[in-house]
């Protein structure tokens, strides 16, 4: 499979050390915004192209991996890109993926292309989990807890804010609502009660820090629902003490089964990630993979990764799979 890269930022870079890993793929090309002659990928021979050039280049690439943010590139880079080719990315604004899906659905159909959305853990394993475990325990309750730990859109989005330098957010689980999950209580939790957000900002110079924390603890869809605390450190201390990417959380769902629901049962997947970045390109290689496999059947239009046989995701054939993993 011949893969390209369209981003080459944390999650751009992630994706190129995933494909190394799978010998059924190769990297073809990368797309960027930046200056092609200055940007030095990892991949020795592998051309990189300006983003704005991507249509010359359709032909060159099976599947197109877009590697940008949530807030603003991928809305519009993923319709666009997926009129020229195959693609996945990683669209993970919970609120807004129905309609990131329609725009998505439409542009590929258009042009016969597979693409799929919201890759990665969560939305992308977690979800799958959630979807699973619904199923199973029909009576119950779901609960999902990120962190603690650097979530890379968060980041993104308080970067994008005007007077903004650089910035971490952090998404911490509350220990308490946890533990009461855990135990098999099903307690009712609001959002605010489940997750605190933190927030390491290096501001321009010149910027008003307090414009700016009203901004980021109003943010809709990000922080307005959240119990948020905003640091404001030098750029010196951010690269000391936050340049780690690390991540992880918990989908747990707990119910009740037996004729009169007697008995608890809970059910949990959780993942504990040293690099968010690179966990997520690893999702989202595996579905490229399935995206090859659809797009050569002739399907088009838009996916999520419930539309997607596990059997799809694995270089395995479906006699290996059933010899070594079922």
């Amino acid at each position: 499979m011949r893969i390209g890269i369209f981003g080459y930022g944390n999650l751009g870079r992630g994706v190129e050390s995933a494909i190394r890993q799978n010998k059924d793929m190769e990297l073809r090309a990368v797309f960027t915004r930046r200056d092609p002659a200055k940007l030095k990928i990892a991949t020795p021979g592998v051309p990189v192209y300006a983003a704005a050039d991507a249509a010359a280049h359709a032909g060159e690439v099976d599947v197109l991996i877009l590697c940008g943010g949530s807030a603003t590139d991928l809305p519009v880079q993923t319709p666009a890109m997926a009129e020229l080719f195959h693609v996945v990315d990683s669209f993970d604004t919970h609120a807004h993926i129905p309609e990131h899906f329609a725009a998505v659905d439409a542009a590929a159909k258009k042009s016969g292309h597979t693409a799929m959305i919201s890759v990665g853990w969560d939305p992308g394993m977690f979800s799958l989990n959630r979807l699973y475990a619904n199923a199973v325990l029909p009576d119950g309750a779901d609960y999902t807890f990120w962190g603690r730990g650097v979530s890379q859109g968060h980041s993104d989005a308080i970067r994008r804010i005007e007077g903004v330098a650089d910035a971490k957010q952090y998404t911490v689980p509350v220990e308490a609502a946890l533990e009461a999950v855990r135990s098999g209580s099903c307690p009712a939790l609001s959002t605010r009660q489940k997750h605190t957000r933190e927030c390491y900002v290096v501001l321009k110079e010149g910027a008003d820090a307090a414009k700016i924390e009203k901004e980021i603890k109003e943010m809709p869809n990000y922080f307005a629902d959240y119990d948020t605390t905003v640091h404001f450190i030098s750029a010196e201390e951010l690269a000391r003490d936050h340049s780690r990417i690390n991540h992880g959380g918990f989908v747990i769902r707990s119910g009740k089964t037996g004729l009169s629901g007697q008995n608890n049962a809970v059910i949990e997947y959780s993942l504990k990630l040293d690099s968010n970045p690179e966990f997520t390109a690893s999702v989202i290689v595996a579905y490229a993979r399935a995206v090859y496999r659809l797009a050569a059947a002739g399907e088009a239009g838009c996916k999520t990764v419930f539309d997607i046989a596990p059997a799809l995701l694995s270089p395995l054939s479906g006699e290996q799979l059933r010899a070594k993993m079922l």
